[in-house]
């Protein structure tokens, strides 16, 4: 080991002294050593295919060396679907299928939204499909999760939102001089960035307000809240905590922005790799707790074109109701209504900007910009029985008179011809809907069951079963929309239909396939197909405590 040490050892030392202190004062005695601990790094959102572009253009030097000579072990991963940060890690974290479609759902059961950002949601998804099982951070900490996975401390976390001042918060605060050493570090960096960005500033004026989002999420992300994480965690590690679960955020966040292979996303994980270093040499440290590092990642990410951006500026949910759905009753087939899906002008342009008086108009424009003030998230539009939710590459058509998912028959008998028409519009993909045999795939305006999906938009996809089990388990899911819209392979491109360059939550290859890297002498239980068959590995960690 390194003897020489770094001012981030040499807090998290100092640190570590004044909590033996502490803990010969009022908290008794240290944890056990010997028992096999568990720390799980995730770099959210990095595909294996960008993993390994990192690795061998050396913008993450310490995970290649690690690999090279340290003995870890690199693993392939298949996460299913939907490829998002929720469902994956509700299966890895508590053993259960999740009934999880994308990050932005609609609950018919519930008739209500389901929105992660948004406090209570998370912790509420978390109650009710956790189930009580045990999970696998138990008595441990989660930093940058959705869920806590039993977490008695979490902080950042998602399902925490509603208790800003709960345990995550409070302990962070009581480990005093690693959090005063995070400000002074941060605040030295944050300068030093401010002071570069003005020198790119005066060199190209131009491009200011671009180089403005990317300085603020930098320093946001990237300085503040991932060394707050980094240290946080090595100082859990320095008191034997039994589980930790980090989750990093830069990558994911930038590819967003930007895109999965672009330089500020890939710059990004030279950051990640620092922090991953740092966590290592707390871990050598105190060898007597035997930390287990493994590194993985949630999802990949597909690059995509914004929707709105085909279409004359209008989103998804609020084209569909203008072009294919109207205000209830208008278009459905009944006795007395026998026109099909025929368009009433006049009743389709009531909330769709076109209507004419004032009223409207500020309607409307509430809607489009400020649809919290209506009770809505952007993403989300209602007219009738029908609710459409856009959550990224996917979007979710609801028809609300039914509880339950309406199967492909009901809704052809109601809406001759809307689904093939949707999956031949402009940046549809393709349209997934349940059927009486099973689930059906419509690509451009042709329908697919599973075991055809070869022929269509999957042709060529030497992971063709992963693809089928995918789509079988999001479709089995009744939170999934009645509808499933994808973006993902539509003619000209990949397309997300909400403003983002990388999108995920659909079944490409990129999403898909990340990885796994194991520590040494860890024996590893074979080709990961789903996140569930993380959760026996990691729960026996929990055993063994």
């Amino acid at each position: 080991m390194n003897a020489r040490m770094s001012p981030d050892d040499l807090v998290l030392l100092l640190q570590r002294w004044l909590d033996r202190l502490v803990r010969r004062l009022r908290l008794g005695r240290a944890p056990v050593p010997g028992q096999r601990r568990l720390l799980v790094v995730q770099i959210d959102g990095l595909s294996r295919a960008v993993l390994e572009r990192a690795v061998a253009e050396g913008r993450m030097p310490f995970l290649r060396r690690r690999l090279q000579r340290g003995g870890c072990r690199l693993h392939s991963m298949s996460v299913g679907l939907p490829t998002s940060t929720p469902a994956f890690q509700m299966a890895a974290m508590y053993g259960v299928p999740p009934d999880i479609p994308g990050f932005h759902y609609h609950d018919k059961r519930r008739g209500a939204d389901v929105y992660f950002p948004r406090a209570g949601d998370a912790a509420l998804v978390e109650e009710m499909q956790a189930g009580g099982r045990r999970g696998i951070v138990t008595g441990g900490s989660t930093y940058g999760c959705v869920f806590t996975g039993g977490a008695a401390y979490s902080l950042l976390t998602f399902a925490m939102l509603k208790r800003p001042s709960g345990k995550g918060v409070l302990r962070a605060l009581s480990a005093f001089l690693v959090l005063a050493w995070v400000v002074v570090k941060s605040v030295a960096i944050s300068v030093a960035e401010i002071g570069r960005a003005l020198v790119v500033l005066v060199a190209d004026p131009v491009s200011a307000p671009r180089g403005w989002k990317l300085l603020a999420l930098k320093i946001g992300v990237s300085v503040w809240i991932r060394q707050l994480f980094t240290l946080s965690a090595a100082r859990d590690i320095y008191a034997g905590t039994p589980a930790i679960y980090v989750n990093y955020l830069d990558y994911d966040i930038f590819a967003h922005a930007w895109g999965p292979r672009h330089r500020r996303a890939l710059r990004s994980l030279r950051a990640v790799d620092a922090s991953l270093k740092i966590l290592w040499r707390a871990v050598r440290r105190v060898s007597e707790h035997r930390y287990d590092l493994y590194i993985l990642s949630d999802h990949g990410q597909a690059h995509c074109t914004p929707y709105d951006r085909l279409n004359g500026g209008r989103r998804i949910e609020r084209l569909l109701f203008e072009e294919f759905l109207v205000p209830a009753g208008a278009h459905e087939v009944a006795p007395g209504r026998r026109g099909g899906r025929g368009m009433a002008s006049g009743i389709k342009a009531i909330r769709s900007g076109r209507a004419p008086g004032v009223v409207q108009r500020f309607v409307n424009y509430l809607e489009s910009d400020y649809p919290w003030l209506l009770g809505e998230v952007k993403e989300a539009r209602q007219q009738g029985d029908v609710r459409v939710i856009a959550a990224g590459p996917n979007a979710f058509v609801y028809f609300l008179d039914d509880p339950q998912p309406l199967a492909l028959e009901r809704i052809d008998e109601r809406f001759p011809g809307l689904v093939d028409d949707i999956a031949r519009s402009r940046g549809i993909g393709f349209v997934l809907a349940r059927a009486a045999g099973g689930p059906m795939c419509v690509w451009r305006g042709k329908r697919y069951r599973l075991e055809e999906l070869g022929e269509g938009p999957f042709a060529g996809r030497g992971d063709l079963d992963l693809v089928q089990a995918g789509i079988r388990d999001l479709m089995a899911m009744p939170s999934a929309g009645d509808l499933v819209l994808y973006g993902l392979e539509a003619p000209n491109g990949h397309v997300s239909f909400i403003a983002e360059i990388g999108a995920h939550a659909g079944p490409t290859a990129d999403e898909m396939h990340t990885f796994i890297v194991t520590p040494p002498g860890v024996a590893w239980p074979g080709p990961i197909t789903h996140p569930l068959q993380l959760y026996p590995h990691f729960a026996r960690y929990q055993d063994a405590a």
